[in-house]
């Protein structure tokens, strides 16, 4: 979602150099009369949800956030959208949480203002939009940001955005969901366990969309290719020790959404994977249809128990959500 008081303020913002061409894209999705409705009306929100039978929704800003421009204007955009989150989560108890928004071009603000966010105004993560300038978490600048969500037991949603090396993927649609984000968000993921990161911060709560970003295809190959690269010399660029295996990583830090993904084939590899109490389900609203969504829920070959973990209790457990019902409708 967005609120018109933050789309006025970002689109006249400059844009960093190197992220031009998908400000350009987002903007004018931003600026669609349709879209924009249903990014910032959540009255018909939640008219839509009781309509489809979805009794809460987590809500967090329209990519890429804060993150394509200067610090010294995202830090207080970021303060300012995340103080009018809060204030519609309490506005609407037990329908709507929230994702806080920060500025990791400014890792020691957006550790505060993680605090902050999940401690003064009780939201229930952050969202972070895969790189940073061409920066990721892994990185040591970042160590302030990830030491403050493993202390705040805050989650961190890692959502896609165009990759940072755009030459190769300029043409034919390539830089967004129909292939560039998975491929950009799936590497941040990467990063993150081959780095050694989750050694530093074992605790850390890591969330991605669309069923694994593509990370549970490769996980067996993964360990093979790690376990060989770590034994054989030239086998592979320098890398650290790590403690545990890139799939035990994976298992440990990472829940999974089904946002986008309603194929009952790729939930059950997932499901595989890394189990029914680390996937929840998503819709990507508004750039999917939430009663296709619904439907796949309630279709999908689960048992009762996959079903319940899936459809509430992983996301209460990850997010520490308290729904305004029991129902059993999705959340």
């Amino acid at each position: 979602m967005a609120t018109e008081a933050f789309l006025r303020t970002a689109h006249g913002l400059e844009v960093v150099p190197g992220d031009e061409t998908e400000m350009a894209l987002m903007r004018t999705v931003e600026s669609s009369p349709a879209f924009r409705t249903r990014l910032v009306d959540l009255d018909a929100r939640l008219r839509e949800m009781d309509a489809v039978g979805q009794d809460m929704a987590v809500l967090s800003l329209d990519p890429p956030g804060v993150q394509p421009y200067a610090a010294a204007d995202a830090v207080p955009l970021a303060r300012e959208f995340n103080d009018a989150l809060a204030e519609i989560v309490r506005r609407h108890p037990g329908r709507f949480g929230g994702l806080a928004t920060v500025a990791p071009q400014d890792p020691e603000a957006a550790a505060a203002e993680l605090e902050r966010a999940t401690k003064s105004l009780g939201l229930n993560g952050i969202m972070v939009n895969s790189h940073t300038g061409g920066r990721y978490l892994d990185e040591p600048e970042f160590a302030p940001l990830l030491a403050a969500a493993e202390a705040n037991r805050a989650p961190i949603y890692l959502h896609p955005r165009a990759p940072s090396t755009l030459a190769a993927y300029r043409e034919y649609g390539l830089p967004g969901a129909i292939w560039g984000y998975q491929a950009e968000a799936g590497l941040h993921a990467m990063r993150l366990i081959l780095s050694g990161a989750l050694d530093r911060y074992p605790g850390l709560s890591l969330v991605l969309g669309h069923l694994g970003e593509g990370v549970p295809y490769w996980l067996r190959r993964i360990d093979n290719r790690h376990a060989f690269a770590a034994r054989t010399a030239g086998a592979a660029t320098p890398m650290p020790r790590l403690s545990l295996t890139p799939s035990e990583y994976f298992r440990r830090n990472f829940t999974l959404t089904t946002s986008g993904i309603d194929d009952p084939d790729v939930l059950g590899l997932a499901l595989r994977a890394v189990g029914a109490d680390n996937v929840m389900f998503a819709i990507d609203y508004p750039y999917e249809d939430p009663a296709d969504a619904i439907a796949f829920l309630r279709d999908a070959p689960l048992t009762g128990d996959q079903r319940a973990a899936l459809g509430h209790r992983t996301a209460e457990r990850v997010f520490g959500l308290t729904a305004r019902s029991a129902s059993g409708r999705a959340g």
